[in-house]
Formats: structure tokens, C-alpha cells, sequence
């Protein structure tokens, strides 16, 4: 599976990416490529990250695509964008329901996504929008 649309914008302020993703299980190895090439530019354009910025990242974009194509019918998007200190990863999708944020319970197999996105994130919010809903999650550059 390939992107359906990608567009990229690099300036003095900011470093972002907007990928659009029609479905399928091709999608999640899709996104954590574009995150490789997303921290990629932001060396390129000056930005420093953590030692473990790249690899937690991946994980959490891969979380929240996951999350997206298990829950929500449809296409989804991934945007990435430098935001104060941090990378926004933002994945909407054509879902009404919203997240479920479980209890810690290491005795659960499975279902621990948004428990990991939590811990690694500043913030992770949901917001409705006319199509379905978009998590937006806040991961520290440092």
C-alpha cells in the first residue's frame, strides 16, 4: 500500500508531513516509513531529537494508525508537525467513536496502545471534526 497523497512543507519555523492512507494492513509499515523520513528532514533542517525520539515515534504513530484502521472505517491521515519542543502526531479517521483509555492491568494481553501512547506523550487529546475524529499526541523532541 502506498500513500495516496503526500505533501510536504519545510520552512524556517516548522518541519511537517501530511500523509493520506486509503486502508489496509500496509498502512502501519507505510506510516513508521514516514516517520523515519519525517526525523530525517528534521535533521536536515536543524531540529535536534532524544536518543530514543525516532524509535518512540514509530511507536506511537504505529499505535495510533493501528488504532485507526482496527476502529474506524475508511481512509486515514497521519500529520506530523513541530510544535512547540515537540512533534504533533495527528491521526484522523472516519471513526464517531472515540478512544477507550483502559486501566493499567498488566495481567491484559493486548490493548495497551493508548496506555503506551500516554506514557511517552506530553499530551494526547481527541477531537470530533465533520468526517470522524482526529488524536492529536504530543511527543517531546528531548
Amino acid at each position: 500500500m502506498t500513500p495516496a497523497h503526500r505533501s510536504d512543507a519545510v520552512d524556517r519555523s516548522a518541519v511537517s508531513t501530511v500523509v493520506d492512507f486509503d486502508g489496509g494492513t500496509e498502512v502501519i509499515p507505510a506510516a513508521r516509513d514516514v516517520v523515519e523520513d519525517f526525523v530525517a528532514r528534521l535533521g536536515e533542517a536543524g531540529v535536534r531529537t532524544g536518543d530514543t525520539f525516532l524509535d518512540s515515534a514509530r511507536l506511537v504513530t504505529s499505535e495510533l494508525v493501528t488504532n485507526a484502521l482496527r476502529h474506524a472505517p475508511g481512509p486515514c491521515r497521519l500529520r506530523m508537525t513541530v510544535v512547540d519542543g515537540s512533534v504533533e502526531i495527528a491521526v484522523s479517521d472516519t471513526g464517531d467513536g472515540f478512544p477507550t483509555f483502559l486501566p493499567r492491568d498488566p495481567q491484559r494481553i493486548g490493548r495497551h496502545g493508548l496506555e503506551i501512547v500516554t506514557r511517552l506523550c506530553d499530551q494526547v487529546i481527541t477531537k470530533p471534526d465533520a468526517t470522524g475524529k482526529t488524536v492529536y499526541a504530543r511527543l517531546p523532541l528531548t
